[in-house]
């Protein structure tokens, strides 16, 4: 779904910027152009952001119990 359309930015390029690193609304304005223009799109952007940080977040944790199982 398009989140910023000046941008053309998608869900699914802030949820990848999101697993490339990015953390903040201001980092996905850098590498992506995320509210640069209009800024209708920072609250949806901002929902997307966080609920990728949630996952990726979840990801992480499940990673380590996985590894910490493994290991004992």
């Amino acid at each position: 779904m398009y989140i910023c359309i000046c941008k053309g930015v998608t869900d699914g390029a802030i949820r990848e910027a999101v697993y490339n690193g990015a953390e903040r609304m201001r980092d996905l304005k850098s590498c992506l152009g995320v509210t640069e223009q209009c800024g209708i799109c920072a609250c949806q952007a901002k929902a997307v952001l966080d609920q990728a940080r949630m996952q990726k977040a979840a990801m992480h944790a499940s990673e380590q119990d996985t590894t910490c199982l493994a290991g004992c």
